[in-house]
């Protein structure tokens, strides 16, 4: 088991440091099988795992940090939500390579692009992997560096490096809580690892543990893109599309909710803790599902849903659901990366158009994206016997379970969100595929080739965790034994009823997109596509006024006061009692040189004056002593 959890580990690492070095003056192909194929070994390795596995277990690998009391030893921990973590990263993210070798092709900075994809992996699993704090920590510093990279690896356009720089910068917010909980951690409980941490939140008491998973929560926000530090993720969508997929869909943002339900055995004694969570999951939840019925960017719908399917997850751990935010985590990454991915072929086939109202007629062209495309959204629509039905599903069973004024609110506002997200996920698919449109390009079979197991995956994911009345949940089973936390228990009769609702909804969603949008409207899209937002949906379009509310709030403030810092301090006042000390210097050498003269006659008559200057000066000291 050590060798399987060191492959899964490493390989990424050495293809990344393989690409980063000579992957320049390697044969194209040879950078991209290498970047390609030790992410597959990787996965093969992590099923091998899953094979073998029969306990959760703790291998040291070598010493790291250690300093007086203090260690943080290079330890993996695997159990089974690690394991399940690292089955999907390394599937999922062994497709996403394989696309984007299809669509990058025309792009010469290969090298860098697969480099940085492997070392994201490497990071990613090693904050999954990681047994103790500091090293989870590293991993996450790790993903938040790679994700800057990629997002702005077209930087020569000003607005790619700016979004690189927004997600670096308010990512950093949610990273300095987290650091500070790691170091208070130690302070308290004089240990670091995780397992030994989540068995000690006895001994503190309840004001401690509230504030600790508050800091740990405020990481995760800005990690997972949760209100209030969710305005990077939008601007995230101006990396390549595979970026899209692999970062911002299926692994790096839901590295929030993992830590949240890692930590959940510590935090979760603090009611407080729960509450404030389930809060801030159904919150932003409802708020991108809003802002995502008004964006026209093709990614930006998917990305406002990526930030709203993870305020599902947040709900989830908030009620105490793990293994359901767990199983919504893991559906939710198989059909928001097929999302992403055929989205990527839309975008490719119409000469990088993602303006979802110039789309259209796209579902006679491009087949082969459509229907992997339809069998996503039904997905994120949550219709019946989807995977993401069950899994949405669970999460919402779970508030209602919990009950009581706050998880009932937010029991209804999570309905009233999936109503949304019908609407807006086949208010998409009619724009993009429906009625007519122009003629799209070729799209490399290989990136079309990669969305039919994710299909697949998200269509039929919930066998994994069915519900009681079924079959059972292996998903809920298998996590039991380690994971504190499970689908809320409700009568059977319970769980049909509510599922029924969600359906309907679903159902609904649909119908409404249907009459709105249904028909060929190439005109009147075509006229929406000019027409400047205004009212509600520019309110909505430009995600609440979130980021100028910021820019009121925050960096004009601080703009303001830099400006004064510099123009009144550092140049008014430094700057110019410098310059002036400087001038006065320097008049006064000039003066005294102008008595360099070369005459000996005026050197003589200055010594003079001097010599008397001292005379009189000791007269009159005398005289002074002289008359007390």
């Amino acid at each position: 088991m050590k060798l399987y959890l060191s492959f899964i580990l490493l390989l990424p690492l050495l293809g990344g440091i393989i690409n980063a070095l000579v992957g320049r003056q390697l044969p194209r192909r040879i950078a991209e099988t290498l970047a390609c194929g030790v992410v597959w070994v990787s996965f093969v390795c992590s099923l091998s795992a899953f094979v073998a596995y029969r306990a959760p277990l703790k291998v040291e690998l070598i010493s790291w940090l250690a300093a007086f009391d203090f260690k943080a030893p290079i330890t993996l921990y695997l159990d089974p939500l690690s394991l399940v973590m690292v089955l999907m990263i390394t599937f999922v993210c062994g497709l996403i390579h394989v696309y984007a070798v299809g669509y990058m092709a025309d792009d010469p900075d290969y090298a860098r692009f697969f480099a940085l994809l492997n070392l994201f992996v490497f990071a990613m699993l090693l904050l999954v992997l990681a047994e103790n704090l500091p090293l989870l920590y590293l991993g996450w510093e790790g993903v938040g560096f790679c994700s800057y990279a990629l997002i702005g690896f077209w930087y020569r356009e000003e607005r790619n490096a700016t979004a690189g720089r927004k997600a670096f910068i308010v990512t950093r917010i949610g990273d300095t809580a987290f650091g500070i909980a790691v170091v208070w951690m130690f302070q308290l409980f004089s240990t670091v690892s995780i397992t030994e941490l989540n068995g000690l939140g006895f001994l503190m008491p309840a004001g401690v543990i509230t504030a600790l998973g508050l800091l740990l929560l405020i990481g995760a926000m800005g990690k997972s893109a949760q209100l209030p530090l969710m305005v990077w993720l939008p601007d995230a969508m101006a990396g390549p599309t595979p970026v899209s997929a692999q970062i911002h869909a299926a692994t790096m943002v839901t590295a929030g909710v993992y830590l949240l339900a890692r930590m959940f055995p510590l935090i979760g004694a603090s009611a407080t803790v729960q509450g404030v969570i389930a809060l801030t999951g159904g919150l932003t939840a409802f708020y991108a599902a809003s802002c995502a019925l008004a964006q026209r960017d093709l990614k930006r719908v998917l990305a406002y849903s990526t930030i709203s399917q993870i305020g599902y997850m947040m709900l989830g751990v908030g009620c105490g659901a793990i293994t359901a935010a767990t199983f919504h985590l893991l559906v939710h990454a198989f059909f928001k990366a097929l999302l992403f991915l055929a989205a990527g072929c839309v975008i490719t086939a119409l000469h990088h158009e993602q303006d979802i109202f110039r789309m259209g007629g796209l579902r006679r062209n491009l087949p082969l994206t459509f229907w992997p495309f339809l069998a996503g959204a039904v997905c994120l629509a949550g219709l019946p016997l989807t995977g993401g039905f069950f899994s949405k599903d669970a999460i919402l069973a779970a508030a209602w379970e919990k009950g009581g004024l706050l998880y009932g609110g937010l029991y209804l506002l999570g309905l009233f969100t999936a109503l949304l997200t019908s609407v807006y996920t086949f208010r998409m698919v009619y724009l993009v595929f429906g009625g007519t449109g122009a003629e799209p390009h070729r799209v490399p079979r290989v990136m079309e080739a990669m969305l039919i197991p994710l299909a697949l995956l998200g269509l039929f994911g919930g066998i994994i965790n069915l519900p009681e009345y079924l079959t059972g949940g292996w998903l809920g089973r298998f996590l039991a034994t380690t994971v504190k936390g499970g689908t809320t228990p409700v009568s059977h009769g319970e769980e049909l009823a509510l599922q029924g609702i969600a359906a309907l909804l679903a159902l609904a969603g649909l119908a409404v997109v249907h009459r709105r949008y249904g028909g060929d409207r190439r005109e009147k899209r075509l006229a929406a596509a000019v027409a400047p937002a205004t009212g509600l949906t520019a309110f909505l379009l430009n995600g609440w006024y979130a980021d100028s509310l910021y820019r009121f709030l925050f960096i004009r403030p601080y703009a303001a006061l830099a400006r004064s810092l510099w123009e009144r301090v550092d140049e008014g006042m430094i700057d110019d009692s410098l310059d002036r000390l400087a001038f006065f210097l320097g008049k006064s050498g000039e003066r005294l040189g102008a008595w360099t003269t070369g005459r000996v006659s005026v050197y003589l008559l200055s010594l003079a004056a001097g010599l008397g200057l001292i005379v009189a000066y000791f007269a009159w000291v005398v005289l002074t002593q002289g008359g007390k």
